[in-house]
């Protein structure tokens, strides 16, 4: 998700392989994981043509703000997540 934020600078979406080789897994696992952010709401699939690619949505920002406080709350505690 922060990919989908992150590397979105033309504001048309972030291709598949782009979360690929950031995300490091394969193909397979990656669509299953995006058709299950996309149905959650926490990316936006744009579809143009053949094209497919993705946004965070707004949910989504959320979502990351929410992870990212409670990860610096569990490292405090000397946590790993």
């Amino acid at each position: 998700m922060s990919t989908a934020r992150d590397m979105n600078t033309e504001g048309s979406g972030v291709g598949i392989t782009t979360l690929l080789r950031k995300g490091n897994m394969s193909y397979v696992r990656m669509s299953k994981l995006l058709g299950e952010l996309v149905g959650s709401g926490l990316l936006v699939q744009l579809t143009n043509e053949k094209i497919s690619k993705y946004t965070i949505s707004p949910k989504g920002l959320q979502f990351l703000a929410a992870y990212y406080q409670f990860e610096d709350f569990a490292t405090s505690f000397g946590l790993r997540l």
